[in-house]
């Protein structure tokens, strides 16, 4: 016989909705944000470089405890308040001593805090709505953070350009307050915590990697038999590829924008973020259901091909429209990413209790390849200006298309044959159905 999943209810899961709209602009810091504010100070190329480097280094050294960490606790949701709560005091701390070492222990304590989020609202995710569901509730939480940050843009364009450019920080540190506010209001009783760590649920036949123990209990996988699996490093070392291309493209855009005048800086970068957070929703949307359909392979594939694409177009205006236009296509590769990375994830830890942690050591290769991408292209545009740091980065997204393509197979998982589940809503909640 196979089991019935109760329900998660509607103010656990509009409690969720809200939680990804605030936490959009909390969990990756200041971002470009914080390279224009440099910018304006007159810092030098090199200085940016560190500066936007530091919390991706603190963020690879706690990346892998953080996830082994959600896995274990059933305190997810104090865990997410604690995390916000540091950010926003990184956030004012910044503008109330804006020196070098302010600015860079600020930047990791971000880092280490920052790190929390993306596995504690996956964990939360799948212990409210089980695997049926949580392949289309991971393209809505992608929906409603990409809608987010788009509130988050207006906004900080409004406050940057109209108030004090110095507002943006304060405003990260409001979203924290109602980040910490939305997590209260989900029911912890609702959240299944082994189902939450990866555990396998009823829709799966376990694949014979991980089974119950002789008392019945979940077996937790030992670390060594992740690392057998060949599927988790390529995919590993493609997601640092991807970042290593990826991050550092729009803080330089946004540097591009702000060279040598500080007016009009923080709209042309709420511009550029909003033009690509509109496109993510949709994107988000949809990925979530062609990885069912049409499977993880390929549409990631069509993530990653819009990157070089992406750099390329960057180095052939100057126009700040222009420049946002080209936001479209960010918003095509990050769309994709942020939902089918997640789904990746839970098929390579199906049944193994891992879910968390390999999203945290997978959470370290992205950090890898986002702080090399910020250092390696401070340098770079020091030396040979902004085109060519551009340029670089089209290379390495080339390469990372090519590596993905060849090396990583499908991950997706069947379902067993004897189970048809379904979703309808039930006051607004999303409903698993399942019958033997």
């Amino acid at each position: 016989m196979v089991g019935t999943r109760r329900a998660a209810s509607s103010t656990s899961l509009r409690a969720l909705d809200a939680l990804n709209v605030f936490l959009a602009d909390v969990r990756d810091g200041l971002g470009p944000y914080l390279a224009i504010y440099l910018t304006i100070r007159h810092w030098d190329r090199g200085h940016i470089g560190i500066a936007m480097s530091a919390m991706g280094f603190a963020s690879v050294l706690a990346q892998t405890p953080a996830g082994a960490f959600i896995d274990r606790t059933r305190h997810k949701r104090l865990a997410i308040a604690t995390a916000a709560l540091a950010v926003a005091i990184g956030a004012v701390a910044m503008v109330q001593y804006p020196t070098f070492t302010t600015i860079l222990g600020a930047q990791v304590l971000m880092g280490v805090a920052s790190v929390v989020f993306a596995p504690a609202i996956a964990a939360v995710t799948l212990g409210l709505v089980g695997h049926a569901c949580f392949s289309r509730r991971t393209g809505r939480n992608e929906a409603f953070n990409h809608a987010g940050n788009v509130m988050a843009a207006v906004l900080a364009m409004i406050i940057g350009d109209c108030i004090a450019y110095e507002g943006i920080f304060y405003l990260l540190a409001v979203m924290c307050v109602l980040t910490i506010i939305a997590t209260r209001f989900i029911r912890p009783e609702e959240i299944d915590h082994e189902l939450a760590r990866g555990s396998a649920d009823d829709q799966y036949a376990n694949d014979g990697r991980v089974g119950p123990d002789a008392a019945g209990e979940p077996r937790i996988a030992r670390l060594g038999e992740l690392l057998r699996d060949r599927r988790i490093l390529v995919f590993s070392a493609s997601v640092v590829l991807f970042h290593l291309a990826n991050a550092a493209m729009l803080p330089l855009a946004g540097q591009k924008l702000s060279d040598g005048q500080s007016e009009g800086a923080a709209g042309a970068m709420s511009a550029c973020i909003i033009a690509a957070q509109l496109v993510m929703v949709p994107v988000a949307l949809l990925a979530s259901r062609l990885a069912v359909s049409w499977g993880r392979r390929p549409v990631f594939l069509a993530g990653f091909a819009v990157l070089p694409i992406r750099g390329m177009l960057y180095t052939m205006t100057t126009s700040p429209y222009g420049l946002v236009a080209i936001q479209i296509l960010d918003g095509i590769g990050a769309g994709i990413f942020g939902v089918v990375g997640v789904l990746v994830i839970a098929d390579l830890t199906r049944g193994t209790g891992r879910f968390n942690l390999l999203q945290g050591a997978l959470a370290t290769a992205t950090g890898i390849g986002a702080s090399l991408s910020n250092l390696m292209t401070g340098f770079v545009v020091k030396a040979g200006g902004y085109d060519a740091g551009f340029l670089v980065l089209s290379a390495i997204a080339a390469a990372a298309l090519a590596f993905f393509g060849l090396a990583m197979p499908e991950t997706r998982v069947e379902p067993h044959a004897a189970v048809e589940p379904t979703l309808r809503p039930a006051h607004s909640a999303l409903v698993l159905d399942q019958s033997a």
